[in-house]
């Protein structure tokens, strides 16, 4: 068992764990991730490392509530917790001195991106970062991104915090103004990763992404998280997560993540059915206690 030495929101349905894992705190490295287990009968899930503390011996996870199981781990507190966590997993960042590097990420994909941020900064680079989300309570670590970058833009769909718009209209406005851009890192939906890529490859511009696709085992053995590069099957677990944008096939990769999006869809439901069942059953004692009192 894995204990949460703190649990909080950081935003609407996005919630930051600190949990003691000392092995992994020691080994982890930019964009590498753990493979959770919440309890006896959970899936296993991926979910990068936004930091680490080796001296403290706990790691940081981002978990955004959007399906069963990122929902029921949503509802653990500080002091509960968790069945299964293994990790370091995934190849780490590639991090060198490369000149200028643009830092992008959608939603809680800047949860993972910024372990790379720091990273890059650290090696010597000029890190720009470019954020976003749907609105203004959805940009998460604003801050912690300007403590690691020279220039942090913000972005959000309905204009409602930053720039009204996209993280690629941005990186557009860039290009288009002669920005020297040595690299690009993206963090995001897979939308937003592919048009991305479709930019950079114009420019000639080297970028990467981290890939979420689905996965099961972590170690290359189950073939779940297989992606197509340049016509040849990889696995994100162990050849990624982090894999070169423009050789990376975005079609099949939607295709994949969808297979199982109905099913998915029937477990949330039925989990918050239980949840809602559970609610009303733990309230009946209280009603059945009042309606005697009035007797």
């Amino acid at each position: 068992m894995f204990k949460i030495v703190h649990a909080q929101f950081i935003a609407p349905g996005i919630k930051r764990f600190v949990i003691e894992a000392p092995r992994i705190a020691r080994k982890q490295r930019p964009g590498q991730f753990v493979i959770i287990r919440v309890n006896e009968t959970g899936e296993r899930i991926p979910l990068t490392i936004e930091k680490s503390d080796p001296e403290k011996g706990t790691v940081n996870i981002v978990v955004q509530s959007i399906g069963k199981t990122t929902n029921l781990l949503n509802s653990l507190e500080t002091g509960d917790s968790i069945l299964d966590i293994v990790g370091p997993l995934g190849k780490p960042s590639e991090i060198e001195n490369f000149g200028t590097v643009v830092v992008m990420g959608g939603g809680v994909g800047t949860a993972m991106a910024y372990p790379s941020a720091s990273a890059l900064k650290k090696a010597g680079n000029r890190v720009i970062t470019i954020i976003g989300g749907r609105n203004k309570d959805l940009v998460i670590l604003e801050k912690e991104m300007r403590e690691v970058s020279d220039t942090v833009f913000v972005t959000t769909d309905d204009g409602s915090y930053g720039d009204k718009g996209l993280v690629t209209d941005r990186l557009r406005q860039l290009i288009d103004n002669g920005t020297r851009i040595d690299e690009v890192l993206a963090v995001g939906p897979i939308p937003m990763m592919k048009a991305v890529a479709d930019m950079t490859r114009k420019e000639h511009i080297k970028t990467m992404v981290s890939l979420n696709p689905i996965m099961i085992d972590g170690t290359g053995m189950c073939g779940g998280c297989r992606v197509l590069v340049e016509g040849k099957s990889e696995f994100a677990c162990v050849d990624g997560p982090e894999f070169d944008a423009h050789r990376v096939d975005f079609a099949i990769l939607v295709q994949r993540n969808a297979m199982y999006r109905d099913a998915e869809k029937r477990s949330l439901e039925e989990y918050k059915h239980e949840v809602e069942k559970n609610k009303a059953t733990a309230a009946e004692p209280e009603v059945a206690c009042a309606l005697e009192g009035k007797k």
